[in-house]
């Protein structure tokens, strides 16, 4: 079994965007800046947010959580949007009344979307960036392979649908619809996986030597839980991203790339 160890990868790109963030500060006195809004709290979008501030602490860059009321949401973003020292926003998901998220996240600017929610954001979601890192990194070429997607969700699948298909390779897409989801997964070359269902890919379904990567977050027994049963580990002949370590590291990596853009894209808008 080969080991797809994202976190390896991300500790090298870390170095990387450190020094980006420097040259940043030193040549033009520019602080890349994040706000985070959150409307709800609960101890795992605690920790996501946590998270992201360790890392942003860690490369220089600078973080702002507000914590609101869903009714404020909208005022602040208009106050941010025109914060020329913010460089990025984030409205952590969920929202305290769901129903209203499509609306919020269209309301950030663009340029500042680097979560990439929004309709007309001008960067890509994390997630799928750090699908493609990882399998780039491990020099996996996707060109001639037959590519099978489960999962059509808004964060990780449809993007990741779109940006594979723009760039001309064999792939399919499966949810808990498609009814030959056996057929596709038992002929592919690589399976990516990103349902947020625990265990739904089971090692029956994957052919000898293919690459899976799991995208999946779920919650079971009150642990975090992926896509892949743990049964699957058990095999040699796969290439496969670990239980811990796979693609959440490269997730927040790719998050803070777009942060480090925007503030560039920024300087060169002001340099115009």
């Amino acid at each position: 079994m080969k080991l797809l160890l994202g976190k390896e990868l991300a500790e090298f790109i870390k170095e990387r965007q450190a020094r980006s963030v420097r040259l940043l500060k030193q040549n033009y006195g520019l602080v890349p800046q994040l706000s985070i809004i959150k409307t709800v709290d609960n101890s795992v979008i605690d920790l996501y947010v946590r998270l992201k501030q360790r890392y942003a602490q860690d490369i220089g860059i600078k973080v702002e959580v507000y914590r609101v009321k869903q009714a404020e949401v909208k005022s602040l973003l208009s106050k941010l949007n025109s914060d020329p020292k913010v460089h990025g926003i984030i409205i952590q998901l969920p929202l305290e009344d769901s129903k209203q998220t499509e609306e919020l996240v269209n309301l950030v600017a663009p340029e500042k979307d680097v979560d990439a929610l929004g309709k007309k954001a001008e960067f890509e979601p994390a997630t799928p960036m750090a699908i493609l890192w990882l399998l780039s990194g491990f020099n996996i070429d996707l060109t001639g392979k037959k590519i099978v997607l489960i999962g059509k969700g808004k964060l990780v699948g449809k993007p990741l649908e779109k940006i594979l298909m723009n760039s001309g390779v064999d792939v399919s897409v499966a949810d808990s619809r498609t009814k030959n989801v056996l057929d596709l997964t038992r002929t592919a070359d690589i399976i990516i996986t990103a349902t947020g269902r625990p265990y739904v890919l089971k090692s029956q379904m994957i052919k000898p030597g293919a690459v899976v990567v799991d995208a999946g977050v779920a919650s079971e027994d009150g642990k975090t839980v992926g896509d892949v049963d743990p049964d699957v580990y058990s095999r040699e002949d796969l290439t496969i991203t670990p239980q811990k370590g796979g693609v959440g590291p490269l997730t927040i990596t790719a998050l803070f790339e777009n942060v480090i853009r925007a503030a560039e894209n920024s300087h060169r808008g002001k340099s115009k």
